[in-house]
């Protein structure tokens, strides 16, 4: 019987030498057991989330498959050359696979590229029948339905939390310019079918959770399919948490929909506070003045709001980044996270940044979301980076995250959400002591 071995890598600290280590992966990710879940029968499966696994080189392993996230990868690169060293045939897939797979080809014997649900069958058919595996195997879906119940019995003898994610939509309608999700599926959003998604939330609950993380770009592509999913989750009495557009808070129904079938936490890419760098990005359709009220109408239905923002758009400058401090501490917002803009591989912004000349090198393994690789507009990229670091020390400050999180106004709302936000704030807190960004947790 072959054995195949999925791995997720980690990532590096700023140091360049340690690697990111937890005790404890709170919400694992669904593309590795969701892909087990593919493999034909007579194969033995294994996984290995780096995060809190020992990557076993010894172990017998017949061939071995790495995704990653961002510059997770090329720690990927690192255990893919020592497998090869020990002459096991590695294959690569996941997002940056797909955006730059003439990136990765030189370091593995196959690269999956886009949905991997039917190319990792064939992958694994030619290796078992002892046939040349293709240096490329692109095979993409046409539709969500069908999909297997994920192998979640790989993740819950790990060292996890207690929220299984739940997959119920793939890709995005909108297409900004700095977005992976954008670049890789062209505005093509795909659904599954509701009664199949029901039916992982019920294995889910069926393993012990009583939440899950539905997993979908932007769980309001489909505001019809949305409140029909709300429908059918709302019997099942479970918790649940996902990311979608700030336009949720526009509608009342979709808004009511999502409190009443258990949504608690909602994350929102809400960019910048200044609308010239939304519209610079692709983002025309939101407006930036309105981010306070919108965010503070979904904390008021009783779902706590988790955001995102950029620094270093066009236009940005130091007032900008004071103006972000000074919008998340009023807001009180309790899970706000900060990226430096960072144009990745494949997305149009790479693109245009690359022909004006304004990339200041094309190290990809320095592009991870805490250091400036692109010249900006309204100040060096080092003073960037500096103004980044000093953010996250001011915004995660204890006084910060007691008055963001456990003090907020909004916590009698939903307590569970905020408690948990407060323990989320303070491992964040640890990531920005050594001056990594918060993405691990």
């Amino acid at each position: 019987m072959p054995d195949l071995l999925l791995i997720q890598p980690t990532q590096y600290s700023a140091d360049g030498r340690t690697l990111v280590k937890q005790r404890r992966l709170h919400l694992p990710g669904l593309a590795l057991p969701l892909l087990a879940a593919t493999v034909p029968p007579g194969w033995r499966v294994r996984l290995a989330l780096e995060v809190i696994d020992r990557i076993d080189y010894d172990a017998k392993v017949d061939l071995v498959g790495i995704g990653g996230m961002g510059h997770a990868l090329f720690r990927g690169i690192e255990i893919a050359r020592e497998f090869r060293r020990r002459g096991v045939k590695v294959f690569f897939g996941g997002m940056m696979a797909s955006l730059v797979p003439e990136l990765l080809a030189p370091e593995a014997d196959a690269v999956v590229v886009g949905d991997g649900e039917r190319a990792l069958p064939m992958l694994l058919r030619d290796f078992e029948a002892g046939r040349p595996i293709r240096p490329v195997y692109r095979e993409p879906l046409e539709s969500l339905a069908g999909l297997p119940v994920p192998r979640y019995d790989l993740l819950v003898e790990k060292r996890i939390g207690g929220m299984l994610p739940v997959q119920a939509g793939r890709g995005c309608t909108h297409g900004c310019s700095f977005c992976s999700i954008a670049a890789l599926h062209q505005g093509r959003y795909l659904t599954r079918p509701i009664e199949d998604v029901v039916r992982d939330v019920r294995a889910v609950r069926a393993l012990g959770c009583r939440r899950f993380l539905l997993i979908d770009d932007n769980i309001i592509s489909d505001a019809g399919y949305f409140l029909a999913l709300c429908d059918a989750l709302r019997p099942l009495r479970m918790t649940w948490a996902s990311q979608c557009s700030i336009d949720i808070a526009r509608d009342d129904r979709l808004l009511r929909a999502a409190v009443s079938s258990g949504c608690r936490i909602l994350s929102f890419g809400i960019e910048t506070v200044q609308q010239a760098g939304l519209e610079s990005v692709g983002k025309p359709w939101m407006k930036a003045g309105e981010h306070g009220a919108l965010l503070r109408k979904v904390a008021q239905a009783g779902i706590l709001p988790s955001t995102e923002m950029m620094l270093g758009l066009d236009g940005d400058t130091a007032q900008t980044i004071a103006e972000t401090e000074a919008f998340v501490m009023r807001e009180r917002l309790p899970l706000p996270r900060f990226y430096v803009m960072t144009p990745i591989p494949g997305t149009a912004l790479f693109a245009h940044l690359k022909q004006a000349g304004r990339l200041l090198h094309e190290d990809f393994s320095r592009y991870t979301g805490y250091q400036c690789v692109h010249q900006p507009t309204g100040m060096t990229g080092d003073e960037l980076s500096r103004r980044y670091h000093a953010l996250n020390q001011r915004v995660y400050a204890l006084g910060s995250i007691l008055r963001r999180t456990l003090l907020n106004p909004h916590l009698p709302r939903n307590p569970g959400a905020y408690l948990l936000a407060f323990f989320v704030n303070l491992r964040y807190l640890q990531h920005v002591r050594r001056n990594d960004i918060p993405l691990v947790f």
